[in-house]
């Protein structure tokens, strides 16, 4: 056998679970001890290896006390999802590109001390409702209810300590396929941000042995309140701080969105994308919307499923450079587009080192509709006790 060392932070692992993995592959990532990251690259026919799927180790602790912790999730293909249990974070997600190269394609920072620092959701759990619930305001059971208004004049993304600030309780293993897993939990407490009624909550991230990255999320709850989870991860197939993604290619299978205005509010208006500069039903580069001066936001496209339980295809992203192309699948009735438009407001330095600029990622927030609670004609996104809220969202990662 032949193997080649390269630190991927494991040094201070404390805790490791072994996936079964009958032959390695050349190109597999192999976490071999808690010192390093070995990757295979040549073996005699026949021969076969134990790998770990999943790794955990420190990444730092908040400043109220609570450590937080890093889990390194490695699939068959050599893929590698990185996440940590401060609001569930996505910091880290290799694929390989058609070279058999492998390229993080999600943003992200550094340490903890950045991320509490303020930043754009990079790969969070986002929610109680993900998006902007108009005014800020709504009635549910002839209760007036208020929430914060943290993107005046809305609510946005479950409000200013919502669930992309939590400690979650992480809870690591592998699946009946011997894929590996993380399920994180928490409880959103009765009252938080204005929302009614305390909620636990699961999402669990996989790692797949098809090179998806599977999002489900599960939650109860004790009283009726609004729901709707995402995860805000921004793209870039290309390679994390590396540039525009106005070369990015776009299809969107879906021919309905909800305009909005100015402050990005919803009308509550379910209209056509034809002749418009948003029809994304062929594929197209996004160089030819990202410039255009007034529409560069990305708009909320409804999705089309065959029932509210299926899930049915919503996007497909291609990078002609790299080769990745990635696929998104959800059950959810809405994705939220977004270019990128804002990353240069904080003129953050990214884990490259490089600083993420306007266009710099995209993002495909799949979700419930944000303000159902003004239009549930559109969709319904209260939850109410003896319920299951249940949301799959799947990216599929694959090479042209």
């Amino acid at each position: 056998m032949r193997w080649a060392s390269t630190d991927h932070g494991l040094a201070r692992a404390r805790r490791l679970v072994g996936l079964r993995c009958p032959k390695a592959q050349r190109g597999c990532v192999i976490i071999k001890d808690v010192t390093s990251v070995w990757v295979y690259v040549g073996m005699g026919e026949g021969e076969e290896i134990q790998s770990m799927s999943i790794a955990a180790e420190p990444f730092g602790d908040l400043p109220g006390g609570g450590g937080v912790e890093r889990f390194t999730l490695v699939n068959d293909r050599g893929s590698i999802l990185k996440v940590i249990n401060y609001g569930g974070i996505i910091t880290e997600l290799h694929v390989a590109d058609r070279r058999h190269h492998h390229r993080d394609v999600v943003l992200g920072l550094n340490t903890l001390e950045e991320y509490l620092g303020g930043h754009p959701y990079f790969g969070a759990i986002v929610g109680r409702v993900a998006g902007r619930i108009t005014q800020g305001e709504f009635r549910l059971d002839g209760d007036d209810l208020r929430l914060v208004r943290n993107d005046p004049p809305n609510h946005l993304h479950g409000g200013v300590t919502s669930l992309d600030k939590k400690l979650w309780v992480p809870e690591a293993g592998e699946n009946s396929r011997g894929e590996p897993c993380l399920t994180l939990s928490c409880t959103s407490s009765d009252g938080e941000e204005g929302y009614p009624g305390n909620v636990d909550i699961k999402v669990t991230y996989t790692l797949t042995d098809e090179n998806e990255l599977r999002m489900e999320y599960a939650a109860t709850t004790d009283r009726a309140t609004p729901l709707s989870l995402t995860n805000h991860s921004y793209f870039n197939l290309a390679g994390e701080g590396s540039g525009s993604i106005e070369h990015h290619l776009l299809q969107i299978h879906t021919d309905e969105y909800v305009p909005t205005d100015q402050h990005l509010t919803l009308s509550g208006r379910i209209e056509t994308v034809a002749g418009k500069p948003i029809d994304f039903t062929h594929e197209r580069a996004l160089g030819e919307i990202v410039g255009e001066p007034l529409k560069v936001h990305g708009d909320n496209y409804m999705i089309k499923r065959p029932d509210r339980h299926a899930v049915a295809p919503v996007a497909r992203v291609t990078d002609p450079g790299s080769g990745i192309i990635m696929d998104v699948e959800s059950n959810a009735c809405c994705v939220q587009f977004y270019t990128g438009k804002f990353l240069d407001r904080k003129r953050l330095r990214g884990k490259s080192g490089k600083v993420y600029d306007a266009y710099g990622a995209l993002c495909l927030e799949c979700h419930g509709y944000p303000d159902g609670v003004n239009s549930p004609e559109i969709d319904d996104i209260i939850l109410r006790p003896g319920e299951t809220y249940e949301q799959t969202t799947v990216y599929r990662f694959s090479v042209a």
